[in-house]
């Protein structure tokens, strides 16, 4: 797919979920989908930033969007449950779900790892998207044409060093995925995928990289048009695909 041009209602009247809203691809992703006519709810940890994105969306004329403040550390699988029973009281349907939070505090040698902090990269990348996509999948299933996109990294899918925990959570994420995708090939109208954006600017990337000119980065709008074709009608058959995104392109990786 090159040169995607969504329609202007291409998620009308759809209900997507989207970690990592308040900033970032997260953000763009949201905004993204409000701008194509889907009802957001918008998840993060940091609530103020965003009760801004629901108000730029708002602003800009989209439909009312949610705002869902998650702390994916310390979220127990009761919490999630009860996200999933929200959200079905109060949208009564769940068509998208997109894992955009990531978290990388430091990049380090193996040797020099903390078990702790080992965990807890895994638990936010890893074990927070697998509970929330847990809970959802009965609204998922239920859906007429549902897609859970998982956002991957270039390390998740070839080891680099320094990476560490977040190259093994992201590892995960494709083999998460790619389970995923099969055990609901045949069984159900989900589609699952994961989708690298490549490196845009972003606050995780200002603090890994504090060197480097940000204004040399794309921007993060640049990739949402990637999202949008996994989310809408336009990849309906696509499953269990390990993508790349770069502006405007969505390709299968080898």
């Amino acid at each position: 797919m090159q040169d995607y041009q969504p329609s202007p209602d291409l998620l009308a009247e759809r209900v997507i979920l989207v970690t990592g809203a308040a900033e970032g691809v997260g953000q763009a992703v949201a905004r993204a989908c409000a701008g194509h006519g889907a009802t957001v709810i918008l998840s993060g940890f940091d609530e103020e930033r965003l009760n801004s994105v629901y108000d730029e969306i708002e602003s800009a004329g989209g439909p009312q969007p949610a705002t869902l403040p998650l702390d994916l550390e310390n979220a127990d699988e009761s919490l999630y449950l009860g996200i999933a029973n929200t959200i079905g009281d109060e949208f009564g349907r769940l068509d998208g779900l997109v894992h955009c939070a990531t978290f990388v505090p430091f990049l380090s040698r193996i040797d020099d790892y903390d078990a702790a902090q080992w965990e807890r990269v895994l638990r936010i990348n890893l074990t927070a998207p697998f509970l929330l996509t847990q809970a959802t999948l009965p609204l998922l299933r239920a859906a007429e044409d549902a897609s859970v996109v998982f956002t991957a990294d270039r390390v998740g899918r070839k080891g680099l060093a320094y990476w560490g925990a977040f190259s093994a959570a992201k590892f995960g994420i494709e083999g998460l995925m790619q389970t995923l995708a099969e055990e609901t090939r045949d069984s159900s109208r989900i589609r699952v995928n994961s989708l690298d954006p490549g490196v845009v600017r972003s606050a995780q990337r200002r603090e890994l990289y504090p060197g480097e000119d940000p204004t040399t980065l794309p921007s993060p709008d640049t990739v949402a048009p990637s999202y949008l074709w996994l989310l809408g009608p336009d990849a309906q058959g696509t499953t269990g695909q390990a993508l790349s995104a770069s502006p405007g392109q969505v390709r299968a990786d080898a």
